[in-house]
């Protein structure tokens, strides 16, 4: 696809940890803490995702089941790295530990990751497919038509989303959090607008970014609604299963439209992104320069961005420039 002018693809995604960022480029990442001492650490290694040698991973609507399941697997394991860095030394193994120890022995941790991913996904699927369905049909009694009921559900999922969205926001101790969501959006930013990667530059970069994944859960919310407009079934307990079952469809389709988003800058496209890109407005503060430093050394490690603007801007950045 031919990239617009105003929006160089450049592959590397990422995501706000505790005190840090991480950031991926291909099978490569890096997560970079502000340690409590002041320090920065960066810890880079290689997660080539689940079924990464499958043709399926490759497939079109079906890649963006398995890509949506590697950043919940890769966001919760550096986030658990981020937070090493600030739990109480002090703190006494659990009974739970002790038993997962057990069972599972070196294993442990990775089978605690993927019990709480997969519990994370049951609870996500529960809360905006689900619960919609069941609060919408509270009305069915007063409203006969299947399509305005169907309308109807749609309007509570939007309502539960922002209603998620604006509660975090509101959350005290997540401000932090948002300000190196923002680092990490401002870093990409100023490499695919083909400026050098320097403090100053990021700074004055935007916080908002069309593949972010707020605007990617806004997709599966919008497409949802339409899916379930033209799907039904007549028995209730089928409508639920239908609105798990097509989880899978539902993001498959929303993937295709967040990655088609982070290629172009049409019209069309900066319409679709526009309702995301301002619910970024509450899940993105603005940094302070020693954030950005450490989103910065995350990028750095993985991603070599003076090729990068070699290659796609046409120009060599001067070290002097650096300073």
């Amino acid at each position: 696809m031919k990239i617009d002018k105003g929006n160089r693809y450049s592959g590397i995604g990422g995501q706000a940890v505790l005190e840090g960022v991480m950031m991926k480029n291909k099978d490569k990442y890096a997560v970079a803490v502000r340690k409590p001492n002041g320090e920065i650490d960066v810890e880079v290694d290689a997660y080539p995702g689940i079924m990464h040698d499958s043709v399926w991973k490759k497939a079109p609507f079906v890649r963006g089941v398995f890509n949506f399941l590697d950043s919940m697997i890769l966001g919760m394991k550096t986030l658990n790295h981020s937070v090493s860095f600030y739990e109480d030394e002090e703190a006494k193994e659990t009974a739970a530990d002790k038993v997962m120890g057990k069972l599972f022995k070196d294993k442990a941790e990775s089978v605690m990751l993927g019990m709480v991913t997969a519990f994370s996904i049951v609870l996500a699927v529960a809360v905006f497919m689900a619960l919609p369905y069941f609060i919408a049909s509270l009305f069915e009694d007063y409203i006969r038509n299947a399509s305005v009921m169907a309308i109807l559900e749609g309007v509570v999922r939007i309502l539960i989303f922002i209603g998620y969205i604006v509660a975090i926001a509101r959350m005290k101790d997540i401000r932090r959090l948002y300000q190196y969501h923002g680092a990490e959006h401002k870093c990409i930013n100023c490499i695919e607008k083909g400026r050098p990667l320097t403090v100053h530059n990021v700074m004055r970069s935007s916080r908002l970014h069309k593949r972010c994944g707020t605007s990617f859960l806004f997709f599966v919310v919008f497409v949802s609604i339409f899916v379930f407009f033209f799907i039904r079934v007549e028995h209730p307990a089928l409508r639920i299963l239908l609105r798990v079952a097509l989880v899978p469809v539902i993001a498959g389709i929303s993937y295709e439209i967040i990655r088609l988003a982070g290629r172009s800058d049409n019209i069309f496209i900066a319409l679709l992104s526009a309702p995301g890109m301002g619910l970024q407005r509450l899940t993105t503060k603005e940094p302070d320069e020693e954030m950005v430093q450490v989103a910065m050394a995350s990028v750095e490690a993985v991603f070599d961005w003076k090729a990068y603007l070699k290659e796609t801007f046409g120009y060599e950045v001067d070290d002097s420039w650096l300073t």
